[in-house]
C-alpha cells in the first residue's frame, strides 16, 4: 500500500474531533480544491453497535454522514492552505439528498469520497459518497461551512 496522504497523526492535527467520534482512519488521495479520498476502518468495538443493533450490529447513517463531513473538513482545510486553531469550527449547515443503499457492518472498510461543488459566501457544497468494496452505501449533498468561536 502507498504512503497515506493524511496518516492518522496528521488527521489529528486537522480535525477537533476525537474518540469515539473521530471518523477518518486515513486520507489516500486529495486534490486541493476539487476532491478527496478517505477510509473508515469499521470494528466491533466501535461505542455505537452496542445499541445499534446488538443482535445484527449495522453502523448508522448519522456516523456515515459524520465521517463524509469530516472528509470534507479535511478537503477544505487543505484546499485553503490553512491550519484549524482551537478558534475554528466546521458546521454542518445542510444535508441534501441522503441515500443509503447498503448496510455498513463490523469488519467493512469505508471509503469515504467528497467533491468540492461550490463555494459561495464561506459555505462550501460537497457531492459526497461512501461506499464498501465498490457498492455505494451512502450519497448525499453536504454543506458546510467555518466560524470563529470564542
Amino acid at each position: 500500500m502507498s504512503e497515506p496522504v493524511l496518516d492518522i497523526h496528521k488527521i489529528l492535527k486537522k480535525l477537533p474531533h476525537r474518540y469515539p467520534i473521530l471518523l477518518v482512519d486515513r486520507v489516500v488521495e486529495l486534490e486541493k480544491n476539487v476532491r478527496i479520498k478517505a477510509l473508515k476502518n469499521v470494528t466491533i468495538n466501535e461505542p455505537f453497535f452496542m445499541g445499534h443493533f446488538p443482535a445484527r450490529p449495522v453502523m448508522p447513517g448519522v456516523m456515515m454522514l459524520e465521517a463524509l463531513a469530516q472528509s470534507a473538513a479535511l478537503l477544505s482545510f487543505e484546499s485553503m492552505g490553512t491550519e484549524p486553531g482551537d478558534d475554528t469550527v466546521v458546521y454542518f449547515v445542510g444535508i441534501d439528498g441522503a441515500r443509503f443503499k447498503r448496510v455498513v457492518e463490523p469488519g467493512d472498510q469505508l471509503v469515504l469520497e467528497a467533491w468540492i461543488d461550490r463555494v459561495k459566501g464561506g459555505i462550501y457544497k460537497y457531492k459526497t459518497r461512501a461506499s464498501v468494496d465498490g457498492e455505494t452505501a451512502v450519497e448525499a449533498e453536504l454543506m458546510c461551512t467555518m466560524r470563529k468561536v470564542a
